[in-house]
């Protein structure tokens, strides 16, 4: 079975998370993007705590298709460092996974 990964990205509105995630499906860099509306994150950016609310952009990829999706969303987002990181899939139901590979392929 091909490797499929699950790709999280966050986003500082809904719009942009929405035009990333249509633009990597559109391309087929991505099967499914789903959208998190609301969570709010604390971190630390260039010496400073930040805590405010942003959307989280969860993508479902073949794991070779990682660094061009990647490339994508970075050239699409407004963040100096986005967040673009990815998980395996360990398991899953193989008509899903033959999914994700078949609107990627």
């Amino acid at each position: 079975m091909e490797e499929v990964s699950i790709v999280l990205v966050t986003a500082g509105s809904e719009e942009e998370a929405a035009a990333i995630g249509r633009t990597v499906v559109e391309e087929r860099l991505a099967a499914c993007a789903n959208i998190v509306p609301s969570i709010r994150s604390i971190y630390r950016w260039k010496g400073k705590v930040h805590d405010e609310q942003e959307c989280l952009l969860i993508m479902k990829t073949r794991t070779p298709l990682f660094a061009s999706l990647r490339d994508r969303v970075r050239a699409l987002h407004s963040y100096e460092t986005p967040e673009i990181i990815a998980f395996p899939v360990e398991q899953g139901l193989p008509d899903y996974i033959a999914w994700v590979i078949g609107e990627t392929a």
